[in-house]
């Protein structure tokens, strides 16, 4: 293969891809016991942090939560009120309206004497015309 690549330099062209070098191990070095105290304390005091945090964040949920259920809570109650409102408002509107039925049945029944009148007047109306034309015509006579 270094024979190829060198016939490709000595064309005038590069490869296409070069090899990676080879890479050497180093040694695992152990760090200094000083070294781990400080690291472990700083995961401890940065997993205290964490944890702080997403305590809060859902204490802070709860709270939320909390707040919504009161505010809601105070809706119903408000919307029991306007429905105890609007129940004895049609109680009310029920009794006035049974307290008319009367007057309402006397003006339907006076709406049907009136209607009945009205074909009494046209029939009579019609027979007028009728005795006025013969009358007319006896004159003429």
């Amino acid at each position: 293969m270094a024979t190829a690549a060198e016939g490709l330099l000595e064309a005038g062209t590069q490869p296409a891809k070069q090899e990676p070098a080879v890479e050497t191990a180093e040694e695992a070095k152990e760090p200094a016991e000083a070294d781990i105290s400080e690291l472990c304390k700083d995961m401890f005091n940065k997993m205290a942090t964490y944890l702080t945090g997403e305590l809060t964040a859902t204490s802070e949920d709860y709270k939320l939560l909390e707040n919504m259920n009161k505010l809601t809570s105070l809706k119903y109650l408000e919307m029991k009120d306007i429905a105890i409102n609007i129940s004895r408002n049609l109680k009310d509107l029920n009794k006035k309206y049974a307290a008319l039925q009367p007057y309402l049945e006397q003006i339907n029944l006076i709406e049907e004497q009136v209607a009945a009148l009205e074909q009494a007047a046209y029939k009579l109306d019609a027979y007028s015309k009728k005795l006025e034309a013969k009358y007319k015509k006896l004159e003429k006579r």
